[in-house]
């Protein structure tokens, strides 16, 4: 009986010995398929189904491990076999996954071109579903000396005031400022609307003394710096 329920967290098309779990203590977690860590994190499956086959499922569901990591927890429990606390779970491991990420990037390089900028914030804005608008603040040695989320919401010139960037920017005895935002579309073409907002902020920065550097654009792994592109 007990070899029996040992053998339903098994793949069926998978020897017992090559389980995820003693493959990660055998291999390491390097080597094991994004369908097997996840086996590994929901732990059991469902009548007539592995946790490895639902882990297969799930991917197959929101077409990557990067569209799960973006699903809601509606959308999670959703699928037959997830509920609650594994939805729960899941959400925890990719979150410690992305402050882990950002933690790694605490101490950066100087910001001197606009690569710089978009390998720094890459990871953390171009999964967002919806658009961010953020200020890094800038030292005399162009280092990062902090971030700050404007808002949270269409990029709209009504909605970004020059006065909530360079109050902290001031606050924070900022030497420059270069502010971005994230297209959920995936495309960092600017539209005329990021292009008017640049130019209201380089106008404010110019009055106030603190210069804006650039405005960035992160799209799906890509960038536009609005500088490269002539707008400043």
């Amino acid at each position: 009986m007990s070899a029996n329920t040992s053998n339903k967290i098994v793949p069926k098309n998978v020897p017992y010995y090559d389980r995820p779990r003693e493959r990660l203590l055998r291999e390491g977690a390097a080597h094991l398929s994004d369908a097997e860590l996840l086996a590994i994190l929901l732990r059991t499956g469902r009548e007539q189904e592995t946790a490895y086959q639902l882990a297969q499922r799930l991917l197959a569901t929101f077409g990557d491990l990067h569209g799960v990591a973006q699903a809601a927890h509606s959308e999670l429990t959703d699928i037959k076999g997830i509920g609650q606390v594994k939805a729960i779970e899941l959400h925890a491991a990719f979150e410690l996954g992305r402050r882990l990420r950002l933690a790694s990037r605490k101490n950066p390089a100087v910001i001197r071109l606009p690569r710089d900028v978009a390998d720094f914030m890459i990871p953390e804005l171009s999964h967002l579903t919806q658009e961010h608008f953020v200020c890094l603040f800038l030292n005399t040695k162009n280092h990062v000396i902090g971030k700050q989320t404007i808002f949270v919401g269409s990029l709209d010139s009504s909605i970004v005031h020059p006065r909530e960037v360079f109050k902290e920017a001031i606050r924070r005895s900022s030497a420059s400022v270069i502010c971005l935002h994230n297209h959920p579309s995936g495309d960092p073409t600017p539209s005329r609307e990021d292009i008017a907002v640049t130019h209201m902020l380089r106008d404010a920065g110019e009055l106030v003394g603190i210069t804006l550097l650039d405005h960035v654009i992160i799209g799906d792994g890509k960038y536009i710096s609005l500088k490269e592109q002539g707008y400043m």
